[in-house]
């Protein structure tokens, strides 16, 4: 009989030491997974080994996380009377049948990649839910695929054997050392689990997504190497999200309502202007005196002088909206013409789709492009997005850094990313160092919650009615003078300016606290040479994803592309629409109405100059209800078919 060991640290070297075998055997199973797909993911070691390392341990450690969290409480409970060998036996079947599952899905998926080309997700359960002999199948596969079984069986078995189970004997144990110990690990551990599931230990990071392992590779296809299945499936649990409705059994007819598929004209020259497009952090159209006039009986002065000062040599719109609630909502309407539908797209399998955007689509004619976020560079999934859809750079935090001629972290607000004046100046000087013709975005972050700004200015701005409002006044500040020095430079005649919000924020106009007008963003246009777009408002209707097609017909883009949003600027005025998700209810609004739509029917209707939506008019204009719900429904079927049939782009 073995002796048993006194060591209170047991527990904490068992869980180490199993967790260290853990990563082992997810390494094996990923080159296992990289050997039986070699000639489709080969192509992958020619980019950067250490951001394909760095990425699949990212990865592993949040399903590793995901997994054994309950194994790993329930081994540093600070309770004495555990440390019998029945209660570990019952821990190590525990950790052998989670660990052996999380393998067995590995090298499934390994056999199952080359017909999807992507980590299975938890769509997999209905995809083949209708299969009545999928009993058959998995065991033809397991029988054409021995080698896995027994390899499977194999690190199942080494799992077992090299299982380290600690020997102590609750009779001798120091109670009060072994209790604080225990919590004290077990505290440590529930943090470092928690901050392995989100990807990092910062407040700037969101829980990763599949969508976060483009962030590591260059092409879509190479993300299931960073990723593992475990992951993939965990992530993507309740996020199915996209199903094709049959509002139109007739493709024909689908088409004909509504088609995200936009041509070029036949006489279109295309002129190679610069594209810049500034997406402020939470920069609400309630914000905007210029955009407000009607506010408090004219005397409204709003919060951005300096952005008052810009719309006036803007073109703007009378009705504009956002097509999201959150920040990874913004970035694909804007840069790419997705809207948000039910779930954010960077959350959901789709991400794992080809997609492309301005940056993809312009970089084909000869555009250098790059995106900018003053956060650490993978903060909120940007990097990952902004590479997926034909970023050639990508300049966060760590940029900002290691560029000497600026204040590096001594610039970093303590909580989200750089200050909003000096990453803009940033952003400025690295564009005049880039190659034109040139597209370029940006994504601010001081106009945010805790609502602080640098100490410098803290007299300066005065608070208004809402902690926000400091804010938007150091940031409208702060693109004001980045619009200053953009136009002291060779490229600013030259250049297309797009300046929108990511979503709105907090309000106190109760317009703007409706079911609309909690999208409602400011959209302006800016061409400092007046060439291809003249300073005014039109009385139209805009959203985030008509910038793509508007600039592109702008531009006189030559080539075929899928934007789900429209060229507003050649589009009737009666016939521009926004639509919007909230909720579960999709909002179209279109020829002075708001149409809300839960999917099956039409639940509101209201008059666009009834701004605090107070009178419900569904069902009392049968004709104007029943258009606007053909489009919708035609809009909502092309997205959900393309989502699920990878039709983002068009296929050469």
């Amino acid at each position: 009989m073995k002796k048993l060991s006194t060591s209170l640290l047991a527990p904490v070297w068992a869980v180490i030491v199993n967790l260290l075998m853990v990563y082992v055997i997810y390494a094996l199973a990923r080159l296992v997974y990289l050997g039986l797909n070699w000639s489709l993911l080969s192509p992958a070691l020619q980019g950067s080994l250490t951001d394909l390392i760095k990425g699949s341990l990212q990865f592993d450690t949040s399903a590793i996380a995901y997994t054994n969290m309950l194994w790993v409480v329930l081994m540093l409970l600070p309770l004495h009377l555990k440390e019998r060998p029945t209660y570990h036996r019952v821990l190590r079947w525990l950790f052998v049948v989670l660990n052996g599952l999380a393998l067995i899905v590995n090298l499934a998926d390994a056999v199952y990649f080359p017909f999807t080309l992507r980590r299975t997700t938890s769509t997999v359960i209905k995809e083949f839910g209708n299969e009545g002999n999928l009993a058959g199948i998995i065991l033809g596969e397991a029988l054409h695929h021995w080698y896995l079984v027994l390899l499977a069986v194999a690190l199942i078995a080494a799992l077992w054997w090299l299982y380290r189970q600690p020997r102590l004997d609750h009779r001798r144990l120091s109670w009060w050392r072994y209790d604080l110990l225990m919590l004290v690990a077990l505290l440590l551990s529930v943090w470092l689990g928690v901050a392995g599931i989100r990807g990092g230990f910062t407040t700037a990071i969101r829980p990763i997504a599949v969508s976060n392992a483009k962030q590591w590779v260059n092409r879509p296809m190479d993300a299931a190497l960073v990723l593992n299945t475990p992951f993939s499936l965990i992530r993507t649990i309740g996020k199915d999200v996209f199903h094709v409705p049959d509002y139109y059994s007739d493709q024909n007819e689908l088409e004909r309502v509504y088609t995200p598929v936009h041509q070029p004209a036949d006489s279109a020259t295309f002129v190679k202007k610069n594209i810049v497009i500034l997406i402020v952090e939470s920069f609400g159209r309630e914000y905007f005196g210029e955009l407000n006039k009607d506010l408090e009986g004219g005397t409204y002065k709003g919060y951005t002088p300096c952005m008052d000062s810009l719309a006036q040599k803007s073109l703007t719109f009378t009705h504009s909206y956002c097509n999201g609630r959150k920040s990874i909502d913004g970035m694909p309407s804007i840069l790419s013409s997705i809207p948000m539908f039910i779930e954010p797209f960077f959350v959901t399998p789709a991400a794992m789709n080809q997609v492309s955007g301005f940056a993809g689509l312009l970089s084909q004619e000869g555009y250098q492009t790059a995106f900018f976020h003053g956060a650490q560079n993978s903060s909120m999934g940007f990097q990952a997005f902004a590479r997926a859809t034909g970023f050639q750079h990508y300049y966060g935090r760590t940029e900002f850094n290691a560029d000497k001629r600026f204040g590096g972290d001594n610039d970093f607000d303590g909580t989200w990313a750089i200050w909003d004046e000096p990453f803009l100046q940033f952003y400025c000087q690295k564009m005049s160092e880039m190659r034109e013709p040139f597209m370029t975005a940006v994504f601010t972050a001081s106009s945010h919650h805790p609502f602080v700004v640098p100490k410098q200015y803290e007299s300066t701005f005065a608070a208004g009615p809402l902690e926000i409002h400091r804010c938007i006044r150091y940031t409208d500040m702060a693109l004001g003078k980045f619009f200053e020095q953009a136009s002291k430079q060779t490229w600013f005649k030259n250049t297309i300016f797009l300046l929108t919000s990511d979503h709105t924020n907090q309000s106190d106009h109760l317009e703007y606290q409706t079911d609309l007008g909690v999208f409602s963003v400011p959209l302006l246009i800016y061409d400092p040479s007046g060439e291809l777009v003249q300073p005014g408002c039109i009385d139209k209707v805009a959203q985030q994803i008509d910038f793509l097609p508007t600039v592109l017909s702008l531009l006189g883009y030559p080539h075929p592309y899928v934007a789900f949003g429209k060229d507003v600027l050649n589009t009737p005025a009666e016939q521009t629409w926004a639509v919007n998700y909230l909720n579960g209810v999709y909002q179209l609004v279109q020829g002075g109405y708001v149409l809300q739509f839960d999917g099956t029917h039409a639940t509101g209707l209201y008059a666009l100059d009834d701004r605090l939506m107070q009178h419900n008019l569904v069902g009392t204009l049968p004709a104007q209800q029943q258009s606007m719900e053909r489009l919708l429904k035609a809009i909502i079927q092309q997205y959900m078919q393309r989502m699920t049939q990878d039709q983002l782009t068009i296929k050469n």
